[in-house]
């Protein structure tokens, strides 16, 4: 066996153990573990303690974990939500998003904190959907107006915010016109592997072999999910595009085949278990780990960027909710802006490709991060509450926690 040591991966084991222990232990602060996570890597890490650091083995499960959880992300998606007056809400603000993070992104490059405005624009455009949908499933509202409109919001920012990041940021270079063509094929390529999928899944034959084997040692659905989600980020990257683009197509993928899941009801959670259970944690505590945590302390002019970048975030994906203003009530449309607002892992994601191509120093990437970890501890926990609050009459829109079915009905037509 090669001389290869697992110290740095067994201190980031401990802590992806602990933290979500401590967060069951205290569960009224509502932190989400991912926040103890970069946090713990931090103080652990060269910027504080300097116990760990990243070494091979940490930084291959970590770009597994990456993967993983971009994939997961896509799994998210429901296709028959994005349609009709909802959809067309989530692109107008999407679009809203993209003017204020160009704003946002060129005063930034006129302070020299980036040296590319549209990337900074694009890291402050996502949403953390894997954040927000628990939230709005604790306060009821997931199946309601406010909880398609949300939902849909932040599908549309997470797609539309992976796909601008490796069209234009990719750390393989090339130009952008030759990307676009690249991309064109890329997605011919992800159609035609969902067709060949979904005809495949309709061979009665081949759904009694896999129903047999799927809770076996073979665990034969869990391997033909993570050989389509290492085979997308391998044509990403021969496309010369952003590995996180393949994982989360492939999830999106998976997603859309496995629309009936009734005769394999442990299948997501199996994929839930190795991301989250492994892989994952690792990726964001090696993320803390490889925070600069001494540039962003070393002058108040760089601890500056921390809430300002705050505030961008809540002004670039928070204000669009007004969008939302004339259908739901004040409560409920600040809260949509909160979540919306709401965003870490695709910042990580971001910065690192940033830093690794030279146009993000770490100082603004360790702002970039520290403004995310700002907005997951704050933000959910806002809306959380505006959500449940109890309504006074005199509101617009929806406000039980289960919206009517003729309401669904006419968000989606």
């Amino acid at each position: 066996m090669p001389d290869v040591h697992f110290v740095n991966l067994l201190v980031i084991s401990t802590v992806a153990l602990l933290a979500p222990l401590l967060v069951g232990f205290a569960p009224r602060l509502r932190i989400p573990a991912v926040v103890l996570e970069i946090v713990a890597g931090v103080v652990l890490g060269p910027s504080v303690l300097g116990w760990v650091k990243v070494d091979l083995p940490v930084q291959i499960l970590a770009v597994v974990g990456l993967a993983f959880l971009l994939f997961l992300a896509g799994l998210e998606i429901d296709l028959r939500r994005l349609r009709g007056r909802v959809l067309r809400l989530a692109l107008l603000g999407y679009a809203i998003t993209l003017v204020l993070g160009v704003g946002a992104g060129v005063l930034s490059s006129a302070f020299g904190w980036a040296s590319a405005p549209l990337l900074v624009a694009i890291t402050l455009s996502a949403t953390s959907l894997g954040l927000v949908v628990p939230v709005l499933k604790d306060a009821g509202q997931s199946g309601t107006t406010v909880g398609l409109t949300t939902i849909a919001a932040a599908t549309v920012a997470d797609f539309a915010a992976i796909l601008l990041l490796s069209l234009f940021f990719s750390a393989s270079g090339g130009s952008t016109a030759g990307k676009v063509t690249l991309l064109g094929l890329f997605a011919a390529l992800v159609a035609l592997t969902a067709i060949v999928v979904l005809r495949a899944g309709m061979s009665s034959r081949l759904g009694e072999v896999l129903v047999r084997l799927q809770d076996t040692t073979a665990e034969i659905r869990v391997r033909a999910a993570v050989l389509l989600l290492v085979a997308f980020v391998t044509l990403a990257s021969k496309f010369g595009l952003e590995s996180i683009l393949g994982a989360f197509l492939a999830g999106a993928v998976v997603g859309l085949v496995d629309r009936d899941s009734s005769s394999h009801p442990s299948f997501r959670l199996k994929l839930e278990a190795i991301g989250y259970g492994f892989v994952v944690p690792v990726f964001f505590v090696s993320s803390g780990v490889r925070l600069d945590l001494h540039g962003l302390l070393a002058a108040p002019s760089a601890l500056l960027r921390v809430p300002v970048f705050l505030v961008a975030l809540l002004v670039v994906r928070g204000l669009p909710a007004v969008l939302y203003r004339s259908r739901f009530t004040g409560r409920q449309t600040v809260a949509v802006g909160l979540l919306q607002a709401t965003s870490l892992p695709f910042i990580v994601t971001a910065t690192q490709i940033g830093q690794a191509t030279g146009r993000i120093d770490g100082v603004t990437a360790a702002a970039l991060v520290s403004a995310g970890l700002l907005s997951v501890l704050v933000f959910p926990a806002v809306s959380l509450t505006l959500l449940r609050e109890p309504r006074n009459g005199g509101g617009h829109g929806t406000t039980d926690s289960q919206a009517p079915t003729s309401s669904l009905a006419e968000e989606r037509s």
